[in-house]
């Protein structure tokens, strides 16, 4: 039986240069069960290339990186191109993913609220609708740990801020850790455990709150990001779906 706040994947003193250049420096972090950890930092910080290293896709330099064992991960990238010559609906894309996991394709499209685009072409679907398949592919391992990289590309302000209340569903749904690389300072506060703020250093880490009061995010990124993310991080007492309809908080808690 799995434990709510396991250690899932862990970074120990991680470094790592590129021709001279160093792009990681004794990094520590980890995900655990149940967490949202989002990786924030300029351009060029080392963020993809940490994610990278701790999936075991880039070799470190030094430090090492402890993962669960069988730990089971499901991967999605920032985005995905497809030729247009080449017909796929969203069911086949789907199935060519491979599906090992107990999860039915039909359970995890009702769960993303992307049922009704089951027989559209890839190439027809909106940003946030391509985004919520890619999820869904990632879905499908039914992992423990769910790896994304800039979620929210390509996708509306409304769009964004729904993806993101789905993520923390997921999370809290199948009880999986959540690793996330993001821009979006102001949105992505408001839905995470843990930041940590990288620039090829880990400059601060901890709960948003206290991050985004430290000097070293305030030098990153301005004080300009403040009253943004003030506008974003009051309760509101209803979100937007996929399609931009409004449903209310207690609404939305049914799903999990």
């Amino acid at each position: 039986m799995s434990s709510q706040h396991e250690t899932l994947i862990e970074a120990k003193t991680v470094s790592i240069s590129h021709r001279g250049r160093a792009v990681l420096q004794n990094v520590n972090m980890a995900v655990r069960r149940g967490e949202i950890v989002t990786l924030i930092g300029p351009n060029g910080a080392g963020k993809t290339t940490l994610v990278r290293v701790m999936l075991g896709l880039l070799k470190a330099d030094s430090g090492e990186v402890a993962r669960l064992p069988g730990l089971c991960i499901g991967y999605m990238p920032q985005h995905l191109t497809l030729s247009e010559n080449m017909p796929l609906t969203v069911m086949r894309f789907l199935a060519m993913a491979g599906n090992k996991s107990k999860l039915s394709m039909q359970d995890v499209l009702q769960e993303l609220d992307i049922e009704q685009l089951a027989d559209y072409p890839m190439q027809r679907l909106s940003g946030g609708e391509h985004q919520r398949v890619l999820l869904a592919r990632a879905l499908l391992r039914q992992p423990d740990l769910l790896v994304l990289d800039e979620p929210v590309q390509g996708v509306d302000v409304t769009g964004q801020a729904a993806l993101y209340n789905l993520i923390t569903r997921i999370r809290d749904r199948f009880n999986c850790g959540v690793l996330m690389i993001s821009h979006d300072l102001h949105l992505v506060m408001a839905n995470t455990d843990q930041v940590l703020c990288l620039n090829n250093h880990v400059c601060c880490s901890g709960h948003p709150d206290s991050v985004s009061q430290h000097p070293a995010y305030l030098e990153l990124f301005g004080t300009a990001v403040q009253a943004e993310l003030a506008i974003y991080t009051h309760h509101h007492d209803h979100t937007h779906d996929i399609h931009g309809n409004v449903e209310s908080h207690h609404q939305e808690h049914d799903h999990g």
